[in-house]
């Protein structure tokens, strides 16, 4: 947590009152919530109505897929979906649900090599809008960093008069984020990912929008959500809201130089590495803060194990079921094999990484590779 979004919660957290309340100590409570949602407002250039305050990017992302789903169903019968099939899987878990349990049809729009959805893909998937429920297109994808054309995106919705909702939790702080001029009708944005607490997130919420609650219960925020507001979460929120926005360049320009640094490194260190994502010096369509690599011969699991022991903490590119290594979905829709996918690592620097931290990873970097595929290559073959 940053230091201010710290001060902020303790501040709060040490008086009671439900935000709520008719009291004092709740209308104190209600002035701190008002007062964080017209800040957060403030930030990304939208209305303080438009915030609707939730547990996280995971719940705001349901509240969005199914809320829209539901509610234009309710009116115009329409059923079909239109999303990315490189989707976090807050996204991508309600969609087939909906899909399996509400009669929702998925049309799953494909992207190319880099990881960025097909304007055109989606422009024919709306059609003329009428039988679209809604669309959903990530702003930055969280494994591979790439940044998709989300202006163009909404444009199309709009003209198509489909709502579009756009997961923006990865893009908060990494990228240039004006909502009142993108015109999406829901924005999801979580608070961890920018140094403000676990737990606390929020849907931007177009206020002429349409949504079906998924909590139903004392109807706290705009009756679209019920839940006693965390004002202590809230308060810290809206501080790492303000300061992700007001140093989102100078951030950027910073972890640019180190990720392209990182880029330069993993491919002078293991030469067959190969870079997911747009890999451009400078590039402009990937997170500054985002490295993806894919190291042949090597299980991402164990790479992952022996880079932990010299000290570097990264992420795999796949997710573990039951045990068992699944290739990652965003890799497989790009069009990499089963094999590359599942030898692949994810490197996120942020706030308080510096060039001695990229110089640890490069060091450590050749000597877990070898050790991996040493490992690999006794390891039983499958006959």
């Amino acid at each position: 947590m940053l230091p201010a979004a710290r001060a902020a919660w303790l501040q709060q957290s040490e008086r009671v009152g439900n935000p709520s309340s008719l009291h004092a100590s709740g209308r104190t409570a209600r002035r701190v919530v008002e007062e964080s949602r017209e800040s957060i407002a403030a930030s990304l250039r939208t209305r303080p109505s438009a915030v609707v305050f939730t547990a996280g990017g995971t719940e705001a992302d349901n509240l969005a897929v199914k809320g829209l789903f539901w509610a234009r169903r309710s009116v115009t019968g329409a059923t079909r979906i239109i999303a990315s099939s490189i989707e976090h899987h807050a996204v991508l878990d309600p969609l087939e649900w909906l899909s399996a349990e509400q009669g929702a049809q998925i049309r799953w729009a494909g992207v190319d090599e880099l990881g960025r959805v097909s304007l055109a893909e989606v422009a024919a998937g709306l059609g003329d809008g009428t039988d679209v429920a809604l669309c959903t297109v990530m702003w930055a994808n969280n494994e591979v960093g790439t940044v998709q054309p989300v202006a163009e995106l909404a444009r199309l919705c709009r003209e198509a008069g489909v709502p579009f909702h756009t997961d923006a939790v990865q893009a908060l702080g990494q990228l240039p984020m004006d909502l009142g001029d993108l015109g999406a009708d829901a924005v999801t944005i979580s608070s961890h990912k920018i140094g403000g607490p676990f737990g606390v997130g929020a849907l931007i919420v177009d206020p002429r929008a349409r949504l079906t609650p998924v909590l139903h219960g004392g109807g706290q925020e705009r009756e679209i959500r019920s839940g006693t507001l965390d004002a202590p979460g809230i308060a810290a929120f809206a501080v790492a809201v303000d300061y992700a926005v007001t140093t989102q360049r100078a951030r950027a320009i910073r972890l640019e130089a180190l990720r392209d640094e990182l880029i330069a490194g993993i491919r002078a260190a293991v030469p067959d590495a190969v870079i997911n994502g747009d890999t451009e010096p400078g590039a402009s369509h990937r997170l500054p803060g985002n490295v993806h690599a894919s190291f042949p011969g090597c299980e991402g699991d164990l790479l992952l194990m022996l880079l932990d022991a010299a000290g570097v903490d990264c992420s795999t590119g796949s997710a573990c079921t039951a045990g068992i290594p699944e290739p990652s979905h965003v890799l497989l829709a790009m069009g990499v094999d089963q094999a590359l996918s599942r030898a692949s690592l994810r490197f996120s620097m942020g706030e308080s990484t510096t060039r001695a931290d990229v110089d640890a990873v490069l060091t450590a970097l050749p000597g877990a590779v070898a050790r991996a595929r040493r490992a690999g290559s006794l390891a039983p073959q499958a006959s």
